[in-house]
């Protein structure tokens, strides 16, 4: 493992040099990896670790005819590389759960019945593990149990495999049955394509992605984008001005400057006026939301998180329920002016941002 040092602290991280992807085929080299589960993240992982030349199987319930259907356009084979859960199950060595976690609990039996000795249990995510109460997701002590968390989405983690660029993700052994368990792990790592990778634990894992999601980088992110939205309207700002201020400015301009070499480097960037605002309300907002982001991080540590997305995601009407809400987002005027405002961007670049691309909820990227 390489050291790093990460603003101050030093810290071991996993990359392409020390684990070359020549490396993760030759520990791979006599396994067969099930992808169970075609939705968000299986079909990303699998295509990686295909592309890659990794013997690569799909475990899929033909009752949800939408991800089996996307598997064989996918060009995987029913009976050949395309089986029921069961079956993948039984034919493979590694098993990557990657169904969604309120589905992990109910597909567990299945599973766990298949399981071989000497198999690796492989997770996206600490969810079923960390709450085991809730899930009932127990391991037996003959097999290694695993986890590689990319930090993006499956349309990102393919998206940044085909560029080159990678998606940086966590990893950890949660049980070493077979004294390889961290090689398989980092070699399965490595074959999805992962930037770099840096330890963790499941515990960890959960705790910091709960909260992420449902903090800065999804929940906090639309809340205060329609907060400011709001303001600007309700004081006779148009919706294109109010929308370009909030959203566009940002996703098109400076948030790429963040990415490319830092905040400060985005503040340095910007005029002297927006730079001694900024400054000044940083530390306000900072104060105003640690309260909120203290309360998001208990509750997802007493678990009370993982017990609404079981209960919620568990229920036969949620689809319906989520429609619904993805609906009162898109329509919101908002979005609608959102919409708008890409359809005027320049015709190539908003062809290439939105080429094949579906949303959760099914509709196409605008």
């Amino acid at each position: 493992m390489a050291i790093i040092d990460f603003g101050g602290k030093k810290e071991k991280i996993v990359t392409r040099k020390e684990f070359p992807l020549t490396k993760a085929r030759k520990v791979l080299a006599k396994e067969t990896v099930a992808i169970i589960g075609y939705g968000v993240q299986g079909p990303a992982q699998a295509l990686n670790m295909k592309d890659n030349g990794i013997h690569v199987i799909i475990g899929q319930s033909k009752e949800y005819k939408k991800d089996w259907d996307r598997a064989v356009k996918d060009g995987w084979v029913p009976g050949k590389t395309l089986f029921g859960i069961e079956e993948a199950v039984q034919r493979a060595t590694i098993i990557q759960i990657l169904v969604s976690d309120a589905a992990q609990r109910i597909v567990w039996p299945s599973i766990k019945k298949s399981l071989k000795d000497g198999d690796a249990l492989y997770f996206s995510h600490g969810f079923s593990i960390v709450y085991k109460e809730q899930t009932k997701v127990i391991p037996p002590k003959n097999v290694d149990v695993i986890l590689v968390a990319p930090k993006g989405s499956g349309t990102s983690v393919r998206r940044n495999f085909l560029s080159g660029a990678g998606i940086n993700s966590s990893f950890a052994v949660f049980q070493d049955y077979t004294g390889r368990a961290e090689e398989r792990c980092i070699a399965v790592g490595i074959a999805i394509g992962s930037g770099y990778l840096f330890p963790t634990t499941f515990e960890q894992e959960v705790y910091s992605d709960l909260t992420g999601e449902r903090g800065i980088l999804m929940g906090a992110l639309a809340g205060v984008m329609q907060a400011q939205y709001d303001v600007l309207r309700k004081n006779g700002h148009s919706p294109s001005e109010a929308f370009n201020e909030t959203v566009e400015e940002l996703t098109q301009s400076l948030i790429r400057l963040v990415d490319e070499n830092g905040m400060d480097w985005m503040f340095s960037n910007c005029s002297a006026t927006a730079q001694h605002g900024a400054l000044k309300w940083r530390p306000i907002f900072r104060t105003a939301n640690l309260p909120v982001f203290e309360k998001l991080y208990k509750s997802v540590k007493t678990g009370q998180e993982t017990r609404e997305v079981i209960r919620d995601c568990g229920g036969k009407d949620y689809k319906q329920f989520l429609e619904k809400k993805l609906a009162e987002v898109h329509n919101s005027e908002m979005w609608r002016t959102g919409a708008a405002v890409r359809a005027l961007r320049p015709k190539e670049k908003a062809k290439e941002i939105t080429k094949g691309t579906k949303g959760i909820s099914g509709r196409t990227v605008n």
